[in-house]
């Protein structure tokens, strides 16, 4: 198992409102989160960075997150808490009114693998060359386009893009999809929509694919493809690779 993380504030933005992490317990399993902040006076970067902390704390506690159920409803309460946690904030900092954050992540253990994401941070599977994604974005042109009033191809121009119908901190209550995936991959791919807006995914399949790149060298070449694309967001990747042969 290799592993490797990274942010980067990207070309326009002047401060970075992501947060990004990789965990690993004594059973062997693992825990990716990206979280995308949003709101002023770098509310963002406190709501991401709530998310990140919270989690990171939660997964030291235990010496492993048990059984598929015991797991889901782990992450779900976790996610309840945060919300609550960045609420209570904005309560006693009223600068911070209105921060939320998207949030992604992945749970690898040796018996399944499991995806949970509110807001428009994705998350991916790689395996046989290929990426696909397993979340979906909570956002108003989804939305859209899974009633029949946008194509997919309209979607990613719509002026309103970036609307999220969905975020933690946005309201009282925070309710987390959760996959389940068949834990058979290659590669477990986590990002901020700052690389998905910039890189089509056969561009980040292309990287992935390049055996001559080290994992770090994979995740450095992402987001410097973003940035020479525009770099208009914070870009996050977190990426977990399995060995060939690992199960």
């Amino acid at each position: 198992m290799k592993t490797f993380y990274l942010t980067d504030s990207g070309k326009v933005r002047d401060h970075n409102e992501d947060s990004v992490t990789i965990l690993k317990n004594d059973n062997n399993e693992y825990l990716l989160i990206v979280a995308d902040g949003m709101g002023g006076h770098r509310a963002g970067e406190v709501a991401s960075s709530i998310v990140v902390t919270h989690m990171g704390k939660r997964f030291n506690e235990i010496s492993s997150v048990g059984s598929k159920l015991d797991a889901i409803n782990w992450m779900k309460d976790n996610i309840s808490e945060i919300n609550k946690e960045i609420l209570d904030h904005t309560k006693t900092h009223p600068e911070a009114l209105g921060m939320g954050t998207t949030t992604v992540m992945a749970l690898l253990t040796d018996e399944y693998l499991l995806f949970g994401n509110i807001g428009d941070s994705s998350g991916f599977v790689f395996k046989n060359g290929k990426l696909t994604k397993v979340t979906n974005d909570h956002t108003l042109v989804n939305l859209l386009v899974a009633a029949g009033d946008l194509t997919e191809e309209e979607a990613k121009y719509h002026p309103k893009r970036n609307v999220l119908m969905k975020a933690l901190g946005s309201s009282e209550k925070a309710e987390l999809d959760v996959f389940d995936v068949d834990r058979n991959v290659d590669g477990i791919l986590l990002c901020s929509d700052g690389l998905t807006t910039m890189l089509t995914k056969e561009q980040i399949e292309k990287v992935l694919n390049d055996e001559d790149l080290e994992i770090e060298e994979q995740v450095i070449k992402m987001i410097r493809k973003s940035n020479a694309r525009g770099g208009t967001d914070n870009i996050s990747v977190a990426y977990l690779s399995l060995e060939s042969g690992e199960e």
